[in-house]
């Protein structure tokens, strides 16, 4: 009998894959503390009208959803935004200005198993709120490539694609395209470097066939990859909206720039990101070589929060999967090594000296130390090779002369020098071993 499998599209981590796992969430929260973001978390199960009211209906079929033994309708949560709008819009009245919190959590989608996605994955989320400026984007920005450069990756690895959405409608309406049909082209747009032209189908199917005029005047607009170059572009439409709105461009791009990290983010007006709810900028991480799918994706949502139900407040956010940045620092060999070498290996000579070290054992656990020691009696040279093998910092030696003396012999695992120290004395001896490694 083969036993049971997990479900397609699920995950389960062994001890040493656990480990990488939980390196990897160690550099995101080091990357979130260090910029002054707080740490929360909330319900696995939400009650799905908090989807479908951000979504619309559509969405259910991506969904994990039932109906519980109370009769609500309610689904494993997706994504992290619609609960922490909630949460935040709850108190926000309480809640000293800006709001910089973050996450990481799992989520669930019904969806195909594919390179980089999967049914149950992982993210980090870190969202800004109160902040109607671009300084919250700079900031959000900067912290999206700390977390990517905090495993060794450069500006060679991955770089970080800024568009806006604002500019895009702005452009459209220029155009002549009425709020659905600007709709309809951002969602071709969105589909477009997977699609090419069929991305437009959708669109000739609900608002007629496009004219070759305009659409050549959209697809030049989203090959644009720099400022000067969108600039020009909006140069005949000039008015004090769109100003201010290439003022907010600047200082995000000299923001960015000044904290040196200008060779991380390019434009590119072809990133547009598929959900409705972004009015803003928006921004999406991607892998240099191109062999993954986005990193990491986020941008300005200001009024989701009114939507739930609360009061208006701006916001702006982005996540990080743990499954595309794991199989980038793999491709990369920056993969977190398995972190479980114990820092004392204790030798026993016997039963007697195993008796005499459970105290000192029990004491150098306490202090916060990783001790192992042999289950069974084993002969010396035993020990010795397991000592060896696990990775030990030091060796605690128990034999019975050393227990006759009242002194417990330390051995350095990386050059072999030994030196006695008194019993009472083992776990300041261990202290300073470590502290010089």
């Amino acid at each position: 009998m083969a036993g049971f499998q997990s479900l397609p599209g699920f995950r389960e981590f062994y001890p040493e894959d656990f480990s990488r796992r939980q390196q990897i969430f160690r550099t995101w929260r080091q990357a979130a503390q260090a910029y002054g973001f707080q740490e929360y978390d909330a319900p696995v199960l939400e009650p799905l009208e908090l989807y479908t009211t951000k979504s619309g209906d559509e969405i259910e079929g991506q969904l994990f959803s039932f109906t519980d033994k109370g009769g609500r309708d309610v689904a494993l949560r997706p994504e992290m935004t619609p609960t922490v709008c909630r949460m935040v819009g709850a108190k926000a009245g309480a809640l000293k200005r800006p709001i910089k919190w973050f996450s990481i959590a799992e989520f669930y989608r019904y969806e195909r198993a594919q390179k980089g996605r999967l049914r149950a994955f992982n993210q980090f989320n870190a969202d800004i709120f109160g902040e109607a400026g671009p300084e919250a984007e700079i900031e959000l920005i900067a912290l999206l490539i700390q977390c990517l450069a905090g495993f060794g990756l450069t500006k060679d690895d991955f770089y970080v694609r800024l568009s806006d959405r604002d500019l895009w409608f702005f452009y459209l309406e220029a155009l002549g395209f009425n709020d659905a049909q600007a709709r309809g082209i951002l969602g071709a747009i969105d589909r477009y470097e997977k699609m090419g032209d069929d991305a437009f189908k959708g669109y000739a199917e609900t608002h007629g066939e496009l004219d070759a005029d305009r659409k050549a005047k959209v697809l030049a607009f989203l090959k644009i990859k720099s400022l000067g170059e969108l600039e020009a572009a909006l140069a005949p439409y000039q008015s004090d909206k769109l100003a201010a709105r290439l003022a907010d461009w600047r200082k995000v791009l000299d923001g960015v720039g000044a904290m040196g990290l200008a060779d991380f983010i390019t434009v590119d007006l072809g990133v547009v990101r598929g959900l409705a709810y972004y009015t803003g900028f928006v921004f999406e991480a991607f892998d240099r070589k191109g062999d993954l799918r986005a990193l990491a994706g986020g941008g300005r949502y200001n009024d989701l929060i009114k939507k739930l139900g609360y009061a208006d407040l701006p916001a702006v956010g982005f996540a990080i999967g743990d499954v595309t940045t794991g199989l980038l620092i793999e491709q990369r060999g920056l993969a977190p090594k398995h972190a479980t070498a114990p820092d004392v290996f204790v030798v026993l000579g016997g039963e007697a000296e195993r008796k005499a070290a459970f105290a000192d054992i029990r004491a150098l656990r306490a202090a916060g130390w990783r001790v192992e020691y042999p289950f069974k009696d084993a002969a010396f040279g035993k020990q010795f090779k397991a000592a060896a093998e696990s990775g030990a910092k030091l060796a605690l030696i128990y034999g019975g002369d050393e227990l006759a003396k009242g002194v417990v012999k330390i051995r350095d695992m990386s050059d072999r020098s030994e030196r006695e120290v008194p019993r009472a004395e083992v776990v300041d001896a261990v202290r300073t071993a470590l502290a010089g490694r």
